[in-house]
């Protein structure tokens, strides 16, 4: 587990360009929304409604972290608009 670790926080500690990061390796709630909404589309009936909410959410939480404590203006935008396309899926889901 602790090499698991490791290797984590180093594959954490990489982005490009490194002076200011647009590209990174994923943090634990992007990682967890995307796995979640990927499995989505393998699943059916309540289990795909439970994967979908499950993936929002968490994409949702990378949205707000990226919007307010991202590391310079382009993660804060790509925050804004990961936080914009939650809210927008969102409605659609509940319009029809």
């Amino acid at each position: 587990m602790q090499s698991f670790l490791a290797t984590y926080r180093r594959l954490r500690g990489l982005s490009w360009p490194a002076a200011y990061p647009i590209a990174q390796f994923p943090n634990p709630p992007l990682i967890v929304g995307l796995v979640a909404l990927g499995l989505r589309y393998l699943a059916s009936g309540a289990w795909a409604d439970t994967l979908g909410a499950i993936g929002y959410v968490f994409i949702g939480v990378w949205a707000y972290l990226e919007l307010t404590a991202g590391a310079n203006v382009f993660r804060r935008v790509l925050g804004a608009a990961g936080l914009a396309y939650v809210v927008y899926a969102i409605a659609v889901r509940f319009a029809a």
